[in-house]
């Protein structure tokens, strides 16, 4: 039996070299890269890398990306593996263009985090949307054998940049896909989610980003701002303390945005000018959205830029959206048949990439095909189908709350009693952790695990429905409307809507990492509110101690039904650790915070016919 696993194992890993290399081969043979400097408008030259076919027997569009990440590998001689996101573009017949942004490895200029666009620009100004103007105008009167089309793709980070090239575009842009990007920095992307600070994210990120350079530089020669050893990350920033010693202990002076970031603890001017979807406006380009269900970066951005385009721009302009049960940026390679403990019974991915991207971009850059995509392409879990729709959120629902009861029960029938609520007390030294096990870095599944191991805790307050009698799928956005109080003056609160399992659902077969699914709680969606912007998240403000209020905040869109015999559960708590920072459920500015201001504090969870706590949700019919 070894020997037939080592063979497999052998088979598998010797299989995937042999294809790697075929698909470097491949771009060897076919393309020829050269590497140009670009001049922008304010005379700063950015660095690019041009992949020309060689069979110049056709015109070719072009497809560009622009990144903060490498265009790597740097030198004429050394080759991509894979051109755009997948061997698909690669084979299909495109220049592609891949340029390093503003201030970032090779190319000239200063690095700007999610560098706001400048309204009214003078003519000399730039930014990132005259970067790439200024980028597609240089492309398309200087490179051989283009047919005068461009597209633009990008996912997270580069999905920035693929949304700020849109606002009055350059003509020749035709066709765009901004994927998972980044979109508010505040409100729900990487660093914050409603106000609260996403730590690990952040720890994560200045790892590799914002450290000063003194001239271009390829990758290799960055300096890292970063010293630390993480094996533990609930430990780890558990030791740590407040996030005022992050930057003395680990970061001291290197990283600017930090301290930008720490001197910004509230909705204003600064996050403002980098959330980009009040300029999404007078666009052009067909635009192609696409995100993660289950996406732990960047949900936010391809839900809130679709909808931010089909707002502020004319019903002629073609707008779709995608959403598929992904993590980040997972749906660009592998089939996507599964993600975590979750198998979805299909190449999610294969059907994307060969039914949606491919024809998208060569209908809008090739005249090849026909336009009979759909308005928006959603993936159903649970049902695990996916399903097409002419608006996104689908108008034939029904909106329902899910109501919190005594004895933990979740009902769409109102709660009647008179001072019904439940208590929990909320411990900053010993705050609940965001997944069970021990892990370094944050996961990239958090976000569909199975939640049984907090629904052991005493500070976790879980409430479920009877048997489901039949199935019900959920559609659109999900809708926490809390009414609690606590004994300090400030909480966050953490709500999570979870599909139970029933205990006789069968184990997958085989079933490598013993999963025990019967009883399976499957975390659908999830978010975290920062209680002191229950009422602005420019002016926050301190609760009453023992004196309800309403804290009604709306997380990302689901799709997903719950099958007959499983039930729906929900559940609050007040942290979510190491993935989030921790409250000191006292009103302080939590970015200066001292340890000594962290406290306990007992929070009440109101479910009375007058403190109506619930989840309101859309049933489609």
């Amino acid at each position: 039996m070894k020997r037939i696993i080592l063979l497999c194992c052998f088979t598998l890993c010797f299989g995937k070299i042999y294809a790697q290399n075929n698909d470097a081969d491949y771009v060897k043979q076919h393309y020829i890269k050269k590497e140009v400097y670009i001049p922008m408008r304010d005379g700063k030259k950015l660095f690019t890398s041009i992949y020309l076919p060689k069979d110049q027997a056709v015109k070719y569009p072009i497809m560009l990306s622009r990144t903060p990440f490498g265009v790597g590998p740097y030198g004429e001689d050394n080759y991509k593996r894979v051109l755009g996101q997948n061997m698909l573009f690669t084979k299909e017949g495109y220049i592609f263009v891949f340029q390093d942004v503003r201030g970032r490895y090779m190319s000239e200029g200063d690095f700007v985090d999610i560098r706001p666009l400048i309204d009214n620009k003078k003519p000399n100004e730039s930014d990132e949307n005259s970067d790439a103007y200024d980028t597609i105008d240089w492309l398309v009167k200087n490179l051989p054998n283009n047919n005068g089309r461009v597209g633009i793709v990008g996912t997270s980070y580069p999905g920035y940049y693929t949304s700020a090239a849109l606002p009055n575009a350059h003509p020749a842009l035709k066709a765009a896909s901004p994927q998972a990007p980044v979109t508010d920095w505040f409100m729900g992307d990487d660093f914050h989610h409603n106000g609260a600070f996403f730590q690990m994210d952040g720890f994560g990120y200045f790892s590799g980003f914002g450290v000063p350079r003194p001239k271009p530089l390829k990758p290799e020669d960055v300096k890292n701002g970063i010293k630390s050893h993480i094996t533990d990350g609930y430990k780890f920033f558990l030791d740590m303390g407040s996030l005022a010693h992050f930057k003395e202990r680990y970061m001291g002076d290197s990283v600017q945005f930090w301290s930008d970031m720490m001197a910004h603890p509230n909705y204003d001017a600064f996050w403002k000018a980098r959330n980009i979807r009040p300029r999404l406006k007078n666009i052009g380009p067909a635009t192609l959205e696409v995100g993660g269900l289950f996406d732990a970066e960047d949900l936010f951005g391809a839900q809130h830029v679709y909808e931010a385009l089909e707002k502020q721009n004319p019903q002629s302009h073609k707008n779709i959206l995608v959403m598929g049960p992904w993590s980040h940026g997972s749906w660009e390679s592998g089939s996507g048949e599964s993600l975590g403990d979750q198998n979805f019974g299909t190449g999610v991915s294969d059907w994307y990439r060969e039914n949606i991207l491919l024809p998208f971009f060569n209908y809008y850059l090739k005249d090849k095909g026909t336009m009979d995509l759909p308005e928006a392409a959603i993936f159903i879990t649970g049902a695990n189908q996916w399903k097409k729709f002419d608006t996104w959120p689908p108008k034939n629902t029904v909106e329902k709350t899910l109501y919190l009861h005594a004895n933990g029960k979740l009902s769409f029938d109102a709660p009647t009693a008179a001072g019904a609520f439940d208590e929990y007390v909320s411990d900053p030294a010993a705050p609940v952790p965001y997944q069970n096990g021990v892990q370094a870095g944050r996961s990239a599944t958090y976000m569909l695990d199975d939640q049984r191991f907090a629904e052991r805790r005493p500070d976790v307050k879980t409430y479920q429905t009877d048997a489901l009698t039949e199935d019900i799928t959920l559609t659109g956005p999900v809708i926490a409307d809390l009414f609690a109080s606590t004994t300090g003056t400030d909480a966050d609160f953490v709500v999570k809507l979870i599909d139970v399992f029933p205990d006789d659902y069968p184990n997958p077969r085989p079933n490598p990492k013993n999963l025990i699914m019967g009883g399976y709680e499957m975390m659908v969606r999830g978010d975290i509110f920062r209680g002191r912007y229950r009422n602005s998240f420019e002016k926050p403000e301190p609760f009453v101690p023992g004196k309800a209020a309403e804290i009604k905040y709306t997380l990302n869109d689901i799709a997903h039904t719950f099958k007959k015999g499983h039930r729906i559960m929900v559940q609050v708590q007040s942290s979510w650790f190491p993935l989030v920072d921790r409250n000191p459920q006292k009103f302080v500015d939590i970015y200066k915070a001292k340890d000594s201001d962290f406290q306990k504090a007992t929070i009440r969870i109101y479910h009375t016919a007058q403190k109506r706590s619930g989840i309101k949700v859309t049933v489609l019919q």
